[in-house]
Formats: structure tokens, C-alpha cells, sequence
């Protein structure tokens, strides 16, 4: 035990203390749910072509050719990645637990939830069939490294999603759909028991399928487009379930296991991990390209401004890759191949040629077939960035005021895993990046700041801190407890400030991690006035990377993937924890979102808040004084801005279906209520359209801008053709699919109504939060006289709202 102590701290990471990925990349999922917008988009139906069968004959057909049901065999060392795993989790998690006990009962809970979140597959006699397993699990994970539950299972369940496609298919050929009735369908099944056998599975999933049907008929697709839609997603659904390799039901078993312990805790395959550390520093060695799987073809969806891709002219979104060949080597076929296979494919060393054949997006013909060789490059990852804006905003007395606005999507740093390198990828540090567009607004003259943290879902701690010390002179950030109980304090590394003026931290429920330490750090301290939802996120752990490989029990040629494992607690300077609870904002504002069953509280087997003793530090005490002021002239604003209006509309119609948890089946109820819903749509455009010009001047600062002097043309005007180029250039689209562990698939009941409510729309959007946060911002500016500004201190009245 002592030893395999001391191998875990031996090979954890140096300075990986990770927050959460934080990573809002680009992902191509296993499974598109049947209720997405994009899907339907995709699959709009396109007219058949002479002798080609229809997708309803395509899914028959292909439904009688698949067979499933019988258990995949475990990979070679499955056993010891097994063994291992529970080892690490055992040893170096925070909690310290055996795998005994609940433990075994909670991975078997998770591992079913996982395939069928919604409950949807699984019958209450599947779930008796595999209880023999809860009380075998310990015995056979930690001592044998068996996987055959995890085979067995998962065959039952291709089983029944392979049983369920076939009824839709049959469904869909009989066609008698009658929406007349009473019934209702209930959308909320997180929490509903599963049906007890078979033959009530089968009234779930034929009721599930009226549902989609409906949807789609209300959207105002005739009954050929809907057979042609739903025959194709269903096709999908199998097809991607169905190539499911033992690798990917691996990952799907040991994630079920880490996550017993607690929901941050994770178990990373080969991909996956190579994937975590793309997104942490925020760039890949390959051509640029986001690509996607349609009907068997990996397709490019779009290109990565400036990669290979781009800079051949050779390549465009729907060009279909059927072929990859690396260098000399024979050619590939990889039509009808995995998605992520194609991607490990096209990714390579920088430097390294890969030869693609395309069926070009513009041909009529798809026989035609066209070779384009390219030189991989290092792609950088430009849409995960810090970025900023220039804002000149009139006040109340019509005097223009110069703001920042700083997007910040994550807390990236370089991060190397594995001893195999691709080439020198440029360091990112989320710290330097900031700073850097900080000075550049310094340099143009704002007033004030405000520090978009909303979409931040964590990443590096080390960055975490170095950016709070950019606004803090010195003194403790974080306090972090380990396993031991052993505290210790994480102070700014650097003395000095980089800026000190008027400073507004903007978060959401989706704010965790990293960003919670920021936002709570420069809380405590008084220093940064926090606004938005009525709580962050609640994420209070620190992960690190223990890559299973470096045990020394694999060859070179297999790699066994890594445990992302929760190994300390953090504490704000205050002593609490951020964990469960979140940041509170010191002024929240309204929002769905503060309805939503989302954040820490709301998932699986989550570690407990707690509190520690406070730190020492020495408060700036900048906000307090004039909280009550900035609170009663948001309030003042609230009330008298219709777009908070319509925020509290939405949320009580929010908390109406909630409150239902069904939709109704009956054509002419769903038509009146789809048709009240646009009417309400129409109003709200027609009186934005109706507004006057709010008078804002916008510039958008990437970081290829900050370090140039004077600013771009304004966003909506033409930039100044004598200009360089690249200060036309906003940013870039995301990765070469960055794909996330597989999920399996499940109906899209969630109560969103999103097929039928969130049709294109063209009402100008208004960033509702981020509007009244620049308009506190001012206010702010105002009542602090922005020190070191120079700004002039003006009496305490509200300001305007147009």
C-alpha cells in the first residue's frame, strides 16, 4: 500500500491542479437527441433520387442487416486498467473510501444511468437480470479487473435500443398517427421509474414517437419529410450505438466507476485524454477543420480561419472525406468509419503531410473524387481565448463613457500528457492573455471592466490565481485542503497591480472552478463587484491527471488512458467553501437560469460543503459602501425595462411546465399554445425593432489586436481597407472534434419544448444580463469616481435605460 502511495504522488501531474476542463469546445457527440434543432436542421430531407430507397426503406433495410446482443470481448490488459483504476481511486481520491459498501451500488446505479439517462431502454426486469452484480462488483472490479457486467449490460442494451428502432421503423411504414385524444406525454423522466417489461417499454416508445411526430408536424413538415426525418434519425441512433467499439464501452464502464466516487472524478481513455489536453492549452497538430458524421460520410462542417484547410482554397464545408493517407502509406477508406477513428486519422505531427480524397461539396455526381494533400499545421483554438470590446456607452446626462468587456470561456494553460510529443505548440497562459488585453483598454481609455465569466466552466488553478493577483496587490487567493486535512494557502505570486479601476465580475449557474475562485477571491476582498445568477456553479474541487501508463504495467504500444481524480478541496479567503453553495453574486439578477436544476447540487453523489478558519488578508472594502445604491438603481432599471419583463415571463412560464412535466398529444391544444407563443415572439420583436438606437460604438479586440495600436473599425462598419487584415478577424471557429466520452442515447424529453419554441427567429437579440451589467458598471464608475481614472464623481441617480 505504502508504495502504491508513493507512485500516485510520483506521477501526479506538476501543476495540473485542474478545476474542471472548463472546456466549451466544439463537440461532436455520440448521439444527437431526437428533439435537437440541429438535428432536425440536418436532416431536412432532400428529394430522393431515382432508384435510391427512401430513408424509411434505408432504416428497414439496415435494421435487418444489424444484428446485436452478444457481448463484445474485453481488450487486451482491460483487466489491469481496471485493477488500476480502483487502486488510484482508493489511494489518492480525497475521500480516502474503499471500494466496498455503497461504492459498488453506486457504480452500478450510474453505469445503467449513463447508458439511459431518461430511463428509457431499460426495463425493471433488465435492471433484476444484472442485480446479482451489486453484491459481485467489489470482488470483481478490485481483485479480478472483470468487465464482463459492463459487456453484458451494455449488449442488453443495444438489444433494446436495436428493438426499439425497429418499431419506429414499422411505426413510421403503418403510419396511423392520430392526435385527437386527451393523452398527454411526459417529458420529465430523470427521475421517472423505468418501465416494468417489455411490453411497457414498448407503449413508452411508441408514445414517445407520436411526441416526435407531432413536433414535427407542428413545425410544418408534411408526413413524407416527417417519415423521411425520423427514419433517419433513428438510423443514426442504432448506427452509432451499434459501432461502438470495447474501447468505447470501457469508457463508459470506468467513468460510471470514478464517478461513484465524486462527478469530477474521471476516467479518461486514449482519446479522451488526448482531447483534454488539446483544450487546455488550446491548440492541435492537424488541418483545421470541424468535421461531423452525416449518413456515413465524415463531413467538414466549416474551417479554422488561417489553418491548412483554409489556406489550400482546396477545401469547403460538405466536401465528404471518403479516403485518408498518411504520407506514402496506402490510402484509407473511412467511409461509414467511427467519427473520432477519422479524426485520430487526420491529426499528426506538425510538418507531416496528409493526402485527403473528397467527394467535393459541389458535385452532382458522388462519384466524383478529388485528392487534396495538406501539411499539418499547429491549429490554434481560437473561440476558447480571453477576447475583449471597446464600448463607448452614453449615460443618463448623455456624457459617453469608454468600458471594457473581457470574455473569458476558460482558464487555459500548456499542459504536455504523455511522452510522445507532435511538435512545439506556442505556451498559452490564460494570465498573460488577459493581461495584455487589459493594458490594451488601459491604452485606449476605458473607465471600467467587466469580466465576462458566464460560459467559464473552470481549468487551470495556477491561472486561476496569477489572474485575481492581476487585480489584488498581495494576499491570499485560495486556501486548499488536502486529503490529510493538511491546509495551505495560495497567495498571488506577484506584488503590484496591474489594474485598479472600477471592476465588474459577471457570472451564471454555469460559472465553476477556476472562475468561482476568481469571483470569490475578489469578493472577499471587496474588490470587484459580482452580478448575475443567483449562484455559480457550487464546483469546490481540485483535480490533477494520473496517467495509467506511467505504471510501468503497459507496453509502449498500448496506452491505457488516465484517472482525472479529485484529490483536495479549495476554500475561499474567507474560509467557506465554494462547494454545493457556489458564489453568491452580490447583485442578482433575474433569469431562468435561476430555476434550473443545475450545478453541483444537482448531480450524482457530490462531496459536502464545509468551512475551514478564515485567512488572513486585508479587505479593500471598495463595494460595500455603495451596495445598497447599485442595487436600488439596478432595481430602478429592472422595473422599468421591458427586457426584464420578458425575462420574468419566461421564467413563469418556466415554472409552469415544470410544475406539468408532460406536453399534451393533442394537435389542436399544442397548435393554440405554439401559436401563443409566437404571437408573444412577435410583440417582443416588433417593440425591440420599435426602440431607438441605444447609441453604442463597439470595437472587438482579439489578442493578434491588442498589441497593435489604435482600433479596428467599429463592429457593423467596413474596415479601413488600408489596415492589416487580420484586424478584420473576430476569431475562429473550434476544433478538430475534440469529442467527449460516448453518450449513450437516450429520447430528448426534457420538458424544453425546444423542437417547437426555438424555430429560427430573427428578433434582434439582447444580451439581457450583459446590457444591465455594463449599465452597473457605470454606475459604479460614477459613485467610486474611478480612481486612477480621473473620472469626475457624479450625485446618485439612476441610470437611463433606451
Amino acid at each position: 500500500m505504502f508504495a502504491m502511495k508513493k507512485f500516485l504522488l510520483r506521477r501526479a501531474l506538476p501543476l495540473a491542479w485542474l478545476l474542471g476542463a472548463g472546456l466549451a469546445l466544439a463537440e461532436v457527440p455520440a448521439f444527437e437527441t431526437p428533439s435537437s434543432d440541429a438535428a432536425s436542421a440536418a436532416e431536412a430531407p432532400a428529394p430522393s433520387e431515382a432508384g435510391k430507397p427512401t430513408a424509411l426503406e434505408d432504416l428497414i433495410e439496415y435494421t435487418d442487416k444489424v444484428h446485436v446482443g452478444l457481448p463484445m470481448l474485453p481488450g487486451p490488459y482491460y483487466d489491469v486498467i481496471v485493477r488500476l483504476t480502483v487502486n488510484v481511486l482508493e489511494n489518492a481520491h480525497y475521500s480516502r473510501q474503499p471500494f466496498k459498501d455503497e461504492m459498488p451500488g453506486r457504480f452500478l446505479k450510474l453505469y445503467f444511468d449513463l447508458l439511459d439517462p431518461l430511463h428509457f431502454h431499460f426495463t425493471a426486469e433488465d435492471h433484476r437480470d444484472f442485480e446479482m452484480y451489486r453484491a459481485q462488483l467489489a470482488n470483481l472490479t478490485r481483485k479480478e479487473g472483470s468487465t464482463s457486467p459492463a459487456f453484458e449490460i451494455y449488449a442488453r442494451f443495444l438489444t433494446r435500443v436495436d428493438q426499439r428502432v425497429k418499431q419506429a421503423a414499422a411505426d413510421l411504414a403503418r403510419g396511423d398517427f392520430n392526435f385527437d385524444g386527451d393523452d398527454r406525454y411526459g417529458t420529465s423522466r430523470k427521475d421517472a421509474p423505468p418501465p416494468e417489461n417489455l411490453e411497457a417499454a414498448r407503449a413508452l416508445w411508441r408514445e414517445h414517437l407520436r411526441y416526435e411526430y407531432l413536433t414535427e408536424k407542428l413545425n410544418g413538415s408534411s408526413p413524407e419529410e416527417i417519415v423521411e426525418t425520423l427514419a433517419k434519425r433513428y438510423k443514426r441512433t442504432l448506427r452509432l450505438l451499434a459501432e461502438f467499439d470495447a474501447d468505447d464501452v470501457l469508457q463508459l464502464y470506468l467513468s460510471a466507476l470514478t464517478n461513484a466516487y465524486d462527478p469530477h472524478t474521471d476516467y479518461m481513455g486514449k482519446a479522451q485524454l488526448e482531447n483534454f489536453a488539446i483544450g487546455m492549452k488550446l491548440s492541435l497538430f492537424g488541418i483545421g477543420a470541424l468535421l461531423s458524421y452525416q449518413d456515413g460520410y465524415c463531413t467538414i462542417d466549416s474551417l479554422v480561419a488561417e489553418g491548412p484547410a483554409e489556406r489550400s482554397g482546396k477545401l469547403k464545408p460538405k466536401d465528404r472525406i471518403v479516403e485518408v493517407q498518411q504520407g506514402d502509406e496506402e490510402a484509407v477508406d473511412v467511409v461509414d468509419m467511427k467519427l473520432q477513428k477519422v479524426v485520430e486519422l487526420i491529426r499528426g505531427p506538425k510538418d507531416s503531410p496528409v493526402t485527403l480524397t473528397i467527394i467535393p461539396a459541389d458535385s452532382r455526381d458522388s462519384s466524383v473524387r478529388r485528392k487534396v494533400t495538406l501539411i499539418r499545421d499547429e491549429i490554434k483554438l481560437r473561440d476558447q481565448q480571453a477576447k475583449a470590446e471597446i464600448i463607448d456607452l452614453p449615460d443618463a446626462d448623455g456624457v459617453t463613457n469608454r468600458i471594457g468587456i473581457i470574455d473569458l470561456p476558460s482558464f487555459y494553460a500548456t499542459i504536455d500528457l504523455g511522452e510522445e510529443k507532435d511538435g512545439e505548440s506556442e505556451p498559452r497562459s490564460t494570465t498573460d492573455d488577459v493581461q495584455a488585453l487589459v493594458r490594451k483598454l488601459e491604452a485606449e481609455g476605458v473607465t471600467g471592466i467587466v469580466l465576462d465569466l458566464r460560459r467559464n466552466g473552470g481549468g487551470s488553478l495556477e491561472e486561476a490565481i496569477r489572474l485575481t493577483g492581476l487585480f489584488i496587490d498581495q494576499g491570499p487567493v485560495v486556501q486548499v485542503r488536502d486529503t490529510t486535512g493538511d491546509i495551505s494557502i495560495e497567495s498571488d505570486p506577484s506584488p503590484g497591480v496591474l489594474y485598479d479601476g472600477p471592476l465588474v465580475v459577471l457570472t451564471s449557474r454555469f460559472s465553476a472552478s477556476a472562475s468561482e475562485i476568481l469571483a470569490a477571491a475578489l469578493q472577499d476582498y471587496g474588490r470587484a463587484l459580482i452580478v448575475g445568477d443567483c449562484r455559480t456553479h457550487g464546483k469546490g474541487t481540485v483535480q490533477t491527471i494520473f496517467e495509467l501508463a506511467r505504471s510501468g504495467r503497459f507496453p509502449p504500444s498500448v496506452n491505457p488512458g488516465a484517472v482525472k481524480i479529485t484529490i483536495r478541496k479549495y476554500y475561499r479567503a474567507n474560509g467557506e467553501s465554494t462547494q454545493l453553495r457556489g458564489v453568491v453574486p452580490d447583485l442578482v439578477l433575474p433569469s431562468v437560469n435561476n430555476l434550473l436544476e443545475v450545478g453541483e447540487a444537482s448531480l450524482d453523489y457530490p462531496l459536502p460543503w464545509d468551512h475551514i478558519p478564515t485567512a488572513e488578508f486585508q479587505p479593500l472594502n471598495r463595494i460595500r459602501p455603495h451596495l445598497d445604491e447599485l442595487v436600488r438603481r439596478s432595481e430602478t432599471r429592472q422595473a422599468a425595462d421591458p427586457d426584464f419583463a420578458y425575462v420574468r415571463e419566461d421564467m413563469a412560464e418556466y415554472e409552469r411546465h415544470q410544475a406539468d412535466k408532460s406536453v399534451s398529444l393533442n394537435e389542436a391544444e399544442r397548435r393554440q399554445d405554439k401559436e401563443e407563443a409566437e404571437a408573444r415572439k412577435e410583440v417582443r420583436k416588433k417593440e425591440r425593432e420599435a426602440r431607438e438606437p441605444v447609441g453604442e460604438t463597439r470595437y472587438e479586440i482579439t489578442l493578434a489586436l491588442a498589441s497593435e495600436p489604435g482600433l479596428p473599425a467599429p463592429v457593423g462598419q467596413e474596415p479601413d481597407a488600408s489596415k492589416d487584415k487580420d484586424q478584420a478577424v473576430a476569431g475562429a471557429p473550434g476544433p478538430l472534434d475534440p469529442s467527449t466520452p460516448p453518450v449513450a442515447a437516450h429520447p430528448a424529453a426534457d420538458g424544453s419544448k425546444a423542437d417547437e419554441d426555438e424555430a429560427d427567429d430573427d428578433t434582434p437579440v439582447v444580451d439581457v444580463g450583459l446590457k444591465e451589467a455594463k449599465r452597473i458598471l457605470l454606475d459604479l464608475v460614477h459613485l467610486l469616481g474611478s480612481p486612477g481614472t480621473g473620472h469626475r464623481s457624479t450625485p446618485p441617480v439612476a441610470v437611463t435605460v433606451k
